[in-house]
C-alpha cells in the first residue's frame, strides 16, 4: 500500500482589500514544489465577507519516503 504525505501552502492574495494576484511569482512557486516531488490535489480561495480573496490554500501530497 503507498502512503503519502501532504504538505500545504498559504498565498496571501494582496491589495487593500485583497484579490490581488502575482501569477508569474504564484506559477514560480508551484512550479518549485512541482519539482521537488509534490503533486497538487487541491486548491481553495478564503474570501471576506464581501467577497474578494483573502488567500488562497494550496494541498499538495507526495509519495512518503520510508
Amino acid at each position: 500500500m503507498e502512503k503519502y504525505q501532504y504538505d500545504t501552502y498559504i498565498y496571501d492574495a494582496r491589495g487593500f482589500s485583497g484579490g490581488k494576484v502575482n501569477a508569474e511569482e504564484l506559477c514560480d512557486e508551484l512550479n518549485r514544489r512541482g519539482s521537488a516531488g509534490w503533486e497538487l490535489v487541491s486548491s481553495v480561495s478564503t474570501n471576506y465577507a464581501d467577497g474578494p480573496t483573502r488567500s488562497i490554500v494550496f494541498i499538495f501530497k507526495r509519495n512518503k519516503v520510508s
